[in-house]
């Protein structure tokens, strides 16, 4: 990198524009979004029924079916606990075993967001431990058969990425055909710089959303 120039720099994200040099010598003009980073749960019950909630969302205009999320917001967290908070936080839920079933490059022609996704099993209530925010408000959780879920992904009627992926993993290794890896496995590109930033433009204990 030749020189970087910060556009904006939000609560929630930065976009700032690099200038790279390239292979043949020239230079090149990269715009890039950076983002916390963000971890999500398909959360399956003992008749593998999965969670989802039913949200919405305004860059889309409309309600969309997901998989409990949320930003890698707290400053030290673990991706794994983070994922544990969110769970309790969204949808009132502990999970006794957890595992990870995907990572996620959203979109890396131009941000360096990334998302994990776990799997959580032998499920329990419990109470949620923080104030339910605007976009929660209304929100509606349920349960689903898994299978319902898959053919609702296949049907266009579920689009959330994390989700999309979450499902279809899940769905992977309630069949069989793969194992999911340890909670712990290293999470090579998992974003750090927007969470370096100074002080005054930090996430401290701001909590939104993925």
């Amino acid at each position: 990198m030749v020189s970087s120039e910060d556009v904006h720099v939000g609560k929630i994200l930065a976009l700032r524009v690099d200038e790279v040099a390239m292979p043949g010598g020239e230079t090149a003009r990269r715009e890039v979004v950076e983002h916390p980073g963000a971890v999500a749960v398909v959360a399956l019950d003992e008749q593998d029924h999965v969670v989802l909630i039913h949200q919405y969302r305004y860059p889309l205009g409309r309600r969309l079916w997901e998989i409990p999320a949320g930003l890698l917001d707290v400053d030290g967290e673990t991706p794994a606990a983070a994922a544990r908070r969110e769970l309790a936080e969204e949808v009132g839920i502990a999970a006794a075993e957890w595992s990870v079933l995907v990572d996620l490059a959203s979109s890396a022609g131009f941000t360096d967001q990334s998302e994990r996704v776990f799997l959580a099993r032998e499920l329990s209530d419990v109470s949620r431990s923080s104030p339910v925010g605007d976009e929660e408000a209304d929100m509606v959780v349920t349960r689903v058969p898994l299978q319902e879920a898959v053919r609702g992904v296949h049907a266009g009627e579920i689009v959330n990425a994390a989700t999309v992926a979450g499902l279809l993993a899940a769905d992977a290794v309630c069949r069989g055909h793969v194992s999911p890896r340890p909670i712990d496995t290293e999470w090579r590109d998992r974003p750090h710089r927007f969470a370096q930033r100074r002080p005054e433009n930090a996430l401290g204990n701001w909590h939104f959303c993925p």
